[in-house]
This record gives C-alpha cells, sequence and structure tokens, in this order.
C-alpha cells in the first residue's frame, strides 16, 4: 500500500501544473501578488481619469466608441465605469485634459503607474530567479510609460474593432433576415467581445514578460504562456461577477465593498499573471534554457567560460587514457608511456591555473566539471605517482 501511495505521489508531483504551483509558491508567488494588487488599486483610477482626459478630446463626439471602450475596460475591471460601478460614466466624458484635476492626476498616474509596473516587473523576474535590472533607471522608466501609452492605445484600438465587429455582425444577422434580439446575436456578440479581450491579455502579458521584464524567453514558450495566462484571466472575467458576489455582498464588509472588491479582483488577477510566468518559468527550466540575457561582454566572456571548461574535461580524459595506456604498456613501452603521462598532467595543471585565474565567472562550471570529474574518479580511480612508481618496480621485478 505505501508502495502504491508513494508511486502515485511521484506521478501527482510530476505532472507540469503541480510543478508550477510548487514552483510559483517557493518563489514566494502569493507574497508577490499581493504587494502587485496593492500597487494596482491606486494605479487604476489615476490611469483612468488621466486616459479618458485625453482620449476624451477625440471620443466626446463618438458615443459609440465611447460605450464600446467602456464595455472592453468593464470587462477587465467588471464593475470598475458604469451608472452602478465605481465611476461615473458621465464624469469621465466631462473630463478635461487641460483642468487642474487632470494635471494632478496625471503626476499622481506618473508615480502609481510606475511603481506598479516596477512591483510587476520585480515580481516577473524574481518568478524566473532573475535579479534587478541593472540598467539605467531612466531608461527603464521610459520603457514602462511607453508600453503604458501603448496598452491604452490597444484599448481603444480593441474598442474600435469591437464596434466595427458588432456592426458587421448586424449585417450579417439583416442579410439572413435573422432577429438581432435572438440568443444567437447575443452569444455572437459576446463571443467577439471575448476573443477581443483575450487577444489584448495575451499580448499585454508578452509584452511584460519580454519587454518589460526583459526575460529571454523563446517565441513560442512566451506565445503558448501567455495564451494560457490570457485563457485564464478571460475565465476569470466571465466568472467576475461570481467571485466577488461573496466578498462584496458581505453586510460586514458593506462600507469598504467597493475597495475589498478591487483588492480581490487584482489580487487574481495579479496571481493568474505570476501563475503564466511559472508555466514558462518551469519549461525553461526542464529544457535547460537561461532567462538572462547577455550583453556582447558576458555572451564573450561565457563562450571563452565554456571553451575552458571543454578543454580542462578534454585533459582529463586525456591523463586518464594515458594513465590506464601506461598501465597496460609492456616493460619495453614504460619509458613513452609515462611521457605522455608528464605531457598530460602539465595540460591538466595549466588548465586548473587558467580556471583559478579567471575566478567567479568560472565557478558555476567549475562546480559542473568538478562533480563530472568526481563521477569519472569514482569510475575508474586514478593512481597516484606513488602508486604508479610501485607498479612499475613490481612488474620489473617480476620479469627478471
Amino acid at each position: 500500500m505505501k508502495e502504491l501511495i508513494a508511486r502515485v505521489t511521484a506521478r501527482v508531483t510530476a505532472l507540469k501544473p503541480v510543478r508550477v504551483f510548487a514552483h510559483f509558491t517557493d518563489k514566494g508567488g502569493s507574497i508577490l501578488s499581493g504587494g502587485m494588487s496593492y500597487q494596482a488599486i491606486f494605479a487604476v483610477f489615476a490611469a483612468v481619469w488621466v486616459g479618458f482626459s485625453i482620449a476624451g478630446l477625440f471620443l466626446t463626439n463618438n458615443p459609440d466608441l465611447l460605450d464600446a471602450l467602456f464595455m472592453i475596460i468593464n470587462q477587465s475591471i467588471p464593475g470598475l465605469i458604469g451608472d452602478e460601478g465605481i465611476i461615473d460614466p458621465k464624469s469621465l466624458s466631462a473630463a478635461g485634459v487641460l483642468s487642474w484635476t487632470a494635471a494632478i492626476a496625471l503626476v499622481g498616474l506618473l508615480a502609481t503607474a510606475l511603481g506598479w509596473l516596477s512591483t510587476t516587473t520585480l515580481a516577473v523576474r524574481t518568478i524566473f530567479e532573475m535579479p534587478r535590472q541593472t540598467t539605467f533607471f531612466l531608461l527603464v522608466k521610459v520603457r514602462e510609460l511607453g508600453l503604458g501609452l501603448l496598452f491604452g492605445l490597444a484599448l481603444v484600438a480593441s474598442a474600435v474593432v469591437s464596434l466595427a465587429s458588432t456592426a458587421a455582425l448586424g449585417a450579417i444577422f439583416s442579410l439572413f433576415q435573422l432577429p438581432q434580439d435572438s440568443f444567437w446575436y447575443d452569444a455572437s456578440a459576446r463571443l467577439i467581445g471575448l476573443t477581443v479581450v483575450l487577444l489584448i491579455d495575451t499580448v499585454t502579458l508578452a509584452a511584460l514578460f519580454r519587454v518589460l521584464s526583459r526575460v529571454r524567453i523563446p517565441f513560442r514558450r512566451l506565445v503558448a504562456g501567455a495564451l494560457i495566462g490570457g485563457a485564464g484571466l478571460g475565465i476569470m472575467k466571465i466568472l467576475g461577477g461570481a467571485l466577488l458576489g461573496g466578498a462584496t455582498n458581505n453586510p460586514l464588509l458593506l462600507s469598504f465593498a467597493v475597495i475589498i472588491g478591487l483588492l480581490i479582483w487584482f489580487n487574481l488577477v495579479s496571481t493568474v499573471t505570476l501563475l503564466a510566468a511559472s508555466w514558462i518559468a518551469v519549461g525553461m527550466n526542464d529544457a535547460g534554457i537561461p532567462p538572462h540575457t547577455l550583453s556582447d561582454d558576458e555572451l564573450a566572456a561565457e563562450t571563452e567560460r565554456r571553451e575552458a571548461d571543454a578543454l580542462r574535461l578534454a585533459s582529463r580524459l586525456e591523463l586518464e587514457a594515458a594513465q590506464q595506456e601506461r598501465r597496460d604498456a609492456p616493460w619495453y613501452g614504460k619509458w613513452g608511456a609515462g611521457r605522455r603521462v608528464k605531457a598530460a598532467e602539465a595540460r591538466v595543471a595549466k588548465y586548473a591555473e587558467a580556471s583559478v585565474d579567471a575566478g567567479p565567472a568560472v565557478a558555476p562550471a567549475e562546480t559542473s566539471t568538478s562533480a563530472f570529474g568526481a563521477a569519472a574518479g569514482s569510475a575508474q580511480p586514478e593512481p597516484g605517482p606513488d602508486a604508479d612508481g610501485a607498479d612499475r618496480s613490481g612488474r620489473s621485478r617480476h620479469a627478471n
């Protein structure tokens, strides 16, 4: 029975979803997602206000596009904008980019949004076991601002696509003389909206992992992980009301229901984001793919280190072969075999000194090479000079 339980446990723990969750837990994913959600709740209001202050100049005369943009945002953050939501859409429509309120909100946006992006970047790099970025901080902030602007433009573009697809869907139903108040029309419109949101989430996660966090991820693994994360976020958005209803309907938390609902939602979104990052990280670890992005100097140093490792390993194997040849050689071949052993020993010493001079840069490879050498040594022990000399003298006496 114990063996059966052990086998079942081993099979379950070997499953990738289980290993992904274990990796997420080992790296403190719950704490990281909590920090991300705390930063997000401060950033969202300033971002929405300033974004609509700027976009309002172009969207005021197009109420249909404005409503489509509200719908896209509410699909990402349920209940954020609406008559019964947290933010009144009339106040956003009346926002002015030149007002003092918008100017103050812009300053708040720059502080809170950059803080959230920095926290998210650090969390993703922690999942991939990478240190903080060493890039000049102004360049990092410019990259973060650029991605924020691109995300805002993506929301507007998705609203345009959603509006155009809805119009095309209505034209198709009219062409086939189908009623637009039917279940199929509503289901088709809902499916189109979810597809647009899935595309936005997938592209956003891919940009977050690869561009913002500067993690070197192969394209296919990046797309697969971002798509899994986007699908997870899509399921959350479908079940958004059910996920938040339990906390926001609690009478004990009624006065804090809005803030608690947002905290829960952002925590779930952050958790799914880091789980998607963990999925990619575990896959890369299984394939032996490092997530670090190397500069030209680091790449040259890494290439040199690998070449040195190969030379050290080859010299050790050559020494073992020469020692074996000397042991198996007849008495008249001992002198030549001994010279080959001395030459091989000199090469081993030469490459060992080179690794010591290189310092910490070759420390990881030295460890793996030493482990390989230890394994080889356990299979074939190397005789020392005294033992080899004793063996040679014993064979000479036997020959005499």
